[in-house]
């Protein structure tokens, strides 16, 4: 069993890369990196919103207890985003609006967390992105301790401290922090690519026709 510990100091990378990522949104992101570090289908926001990028501070806990999210606040700075993910299932609500208040304070952009959340309507109005698994009004005990800034698997993707998380009402994916430059000029290329598409498209041509699929339809018969 490991020791609980809390690393402090991770390393981030320049701004304007996360600026870069947050204007591609998850969907592009995550095919131009080859289809991975997609979250579960299950992390929905609680509101729909704009993109939103940023640090991934990850939290270790233990099932319905949520003292390690009130330890992470101390280590945030601004342009954080936390990612937690229980070491059980859960589904209680670990998170409301009093701790969104505290990460707001020290400029943390939003939460991803594999469980529940509440205060869904206060949430919303003080405009603060959650990705969440559930809802639910079931508080949490703050007893047990877990690990901050370690790695961690959420909704099924590997999460390093330091990694750019993004999400959107796409959901959530998640880009290593040694590979952002070259998911930038991935994703800028296919983002040019759709918009020439999206051009021909409307004006009028078919999808067969641009992306060179007629001739894949074989024997297919059509008929009036």
């Amino acid at each position: 069993m490991n020791r609980p510990v809390v690393v402090k100091t991770i390393e981030r990378i320049g701004r304007e890369a996360v600026e870069q990522l947050e204007h591609f949104g998850v969907s592009t992101i995550h095919e131009a990196q080859g289809r991975c570090g997609l979250l579960a289908n299950y992390m929905r926001p609680i509101y729909s919103g704009p993109p939103v990028a940023g640090y991934a501070i990850t939290v270790s806990l233990p099932a319905a207890d949520n003292l390690m999210l009130h330890v992470a606040v101390e280590v945030c700075q601004p342009g954080d985003m936390l990612v937690v993910a229980p070491t059980s299932y859960c589904s209680d609500g670990y998170f409301g609006e009093l701790l969104a208040t505290s990460l707001r304070a020290r400029g943390v952009k939003a939460l991803v967390i594999e469980s529940g959340v509440r205060d869904i309507h206060l949430l919303t109005e003080m405009k603060f992105p959650v990705w969440s698994r559930a809802v639910c009004s079931q508080g949490t005990a703050k007893a047990t301790l877990g690990s901050v800034n370690v790695p961690i698997v959420c909704a099924d993707a590997l999460v390093t401290p330091g990694d750019i998380v993004v999400a959107d009402d796409d959901g959530v994916v998640v880009v290593k922090r040694e590979l952002v430059d070259e998911v930038i000029k991935m994703s800028a290329r296919r983002s040019e690519r759709e918009s020439y598409v999206r051009q021909r498209l409307a004006q009028g041509e078919s999808g067969l026709d641009i992306y060179g699929w007629r001739d894949r339809l074989g024997d297919l018969e059509y008929r009036d």
